[in-house]
């Protein structure tokens, strides 16, 4: 056969398909799929979508801004995630009947409780006949109040409790474990959160959760912990029982820069060390340095509890010196310098020409008339058997810990730190003794987080753990308006200052108020 008569049946047989028009439009369409509209009417005629609202509702708990998704789980979502779009289209009804193809977020104020979706399907309009349509769905945000939420603010509602403790007479560890877990969000799982006498209790609803905060603990102090459990009730039909669970957790009762005095057997298995030493670094182990020679030892935990001992003095019992000379020796180490040095105290400039020569590992940053801060061993009567044991001569008279810098206004700086919330024990203040001991409390507690604080300005070391911001109510001093300057005291030029690049910007954050009144502004 030649191509002209292949040419020719091909046009016969295309001559010979039957076409119909559309009863809509007038449309010529194939007559031979049994279809009596054109696609483009189907489209607009048929709506595959019937039977989806165009309205939806989404339960959202405001205090820990977790998301309802059904039956009773409680899911962690941001606006616009992908977690967030899941429980969008799992609360839509009829999206089962239909193909979706896409889905999108249409951005609406953060603070409207609205959030609009873009969904876009597929569906068999007619037999053999699939069409794609787009339509929009709104969901009103409901606030309301998740169960965990429910039951912080109830009693006897937790499982398993964490209760830190630390028989020291300062916070200053406390105040250095709270920034550990502001910046690793590790109190996130608690119930609440309340402040006794020598430490903090967590509260939280499951058990796993403690058990969570437990190994985070042991991760960044040294401590040991011991668990008890009580029973609160049994149903002996089903044979389960219900138990509230409790966490003694110790934190060793020696803090940096405190002066301490090791037993002989355990100094001479840490490299032989010297027995009269500094705690130099607390994390989960510590950290001694011998200040006459810079041999460092560091002790875990795990041995300290089989043989406990306890500091000889703390930073509250130093005493100001005056430095006088200066003599760098050769030995060093990173950035310790030992140095023999000659100081005076303080208070006895203009009495007496008393001095002492000691050596120190200060020798890098300390210079003639520098101000530090040592323990006055000499003039200081401990209550302490292993510094009884010790030869006398081979005790210091002063053990310096720290250069003492000059500041101006201390308290304001251009940065700042994170507070956790605590629920704290309502204190009677009727009675007059009730008020005093509360206001001694505060005062500690301020001059503890200030000496916290100005720690945090001289080691760099110990920043690296913790998250600084920046404080928008920060204003530098200015001079008197009438064009006197007052009388203030001067700042060391070699003052350790925090950076700007080291501090973080804080988000502000909408309180409840706020978006309560913009939705009824709504």
């Amino acid at each position: 056969m030649d191509q002209s008569q292949l040419q020719f049946q091909s046009g016969h047989q295309h001559q010979h398909v039957s076409t119909v028009l559309c009863c809509n439009c007038g449309t010529p369409i194939d007559g031979s799929s049994g279809m009596v509209m054109c696609y483009d009417c189907i489209k607009m005629t048929v709506d595959i979508t019937q039977g989806i609202p165009r309205e939806a509702n989404i339960s959202f708990c405001r205090n820990c801004e977790r998301f309802l998704q059904p039956p009773g789980q409680w899911i962690k979502a941001d606006l616009e995630s992908r977690e967030l779009l899941a429980i969008c289209l799992r609360r839509l009804k009829g999206l089962t009947k239909v193909r979706l193809i896409d889905a999108s977020f249409i951005w609406t104020e953060p603070h409207s409780r609205r959030i609009r979706l873009k969904l876009t399907v597929q569906g068999e309009a007619m037999a053999n006949t699939i069409i794609q349509q787009t339509f929009e769905v709104e969901y009103v945000v409901l606030a309301m109040q998740c169960p965990d939420c429910a039951k912080s603010y109830t009693t006897h509602t937790w499982r398993a409790v964490v209760q830190i403790r630390q028989k020291v007479a300062h916070k200053r560890t406390f105040l250095y474990l709270e920034q550990l877990i502001l910046k690793h969000n590790a109190h996130v799982d608690t119930v609440s959160i309340s402040e006794s006498k020598d430490g903090l209790d967590f509260f939280y609803a499951q058990k796993n959760h403690a058990v969570k905060m437990i190994d985070f603990l042991s991760a960044v102090v040294p401590v040991k912990y011991k668990k008890s459990e009580e029973l609160i009730s049994q149903d002996t039909q089903s044979g389960s029982s219900t138990y509230k669970f409790s966490y003694s957790v110790e934190i060793v009762p020696i803090c940096r820069d405190d002066l301490v005095v090791l037993p002989k057997k355990l100094a001479k298995s840490m490299g032989n060390i010297s027995q009269f030493v500094l705690c130099s670094k607390v994390s989960n182990y510590l950290q001694f340095l011998d200040p006459s020679t810079l041999q460092t030892a560091e002790l875990s935990p795990s041995v300290y509890w089989r043989e406990p001992f306890y500091s000889l003095a703390d930073v509250s019992q130093l005493t100001e010196f005056i430095v006088l000379d200066v003599d760098p020796t050769a030995i060093s180490r990173g950035k310790l310098v030992l140095a023999d040095i000659t100081i005076a105290r303080a208070a006895d400039l203009g009495v007496n020409d008393q001095c002492y020569y000691i050596k120190s590992h200060l020798g890098a940053i300390c210079h003639a008339g520098d101000t530090v801060m040592g323990y006055f061993v000499a003039n200081s009567n401990y209550n302490n058997q292993l510094y009884d044991a010790l030869n006398g001569d081979y005790i210091p008279d002063v053990v310096l810990v720290k250069k003492l810098y000059r500041r101006k206004n201390r308290k304001n700086r251009k940065w700042k730190l994170k507070r956790m919330a605590r629920e704290h024990k309502d204190i009677d203040a009727a009675e007059d003794y009730t008020s005093r001991a509360q206001k001694q409390e505060m005062e500690r507690a301020e001059k503890d987080y200030e000496l916290f604080l100005q720690e945090l300005e001289e080691d760099d070391e110990l920043r690296q753990n913790i998250n600084l911001y920046k404080n928008r109510q920060f204003a530098p001093t200015n001079p008197n308006p009438n064009g006197v300057e007052e009388a203030e005291e001067e700042e060391d030029a070699d003052a350790p200052e925090i950076n700007i690049d080291e501090l973080l910007d804080e988000l502000d954050e909408m309180t409840l108020e706020d978006s309560e009144m913009r939705d009824a502004d709504m």
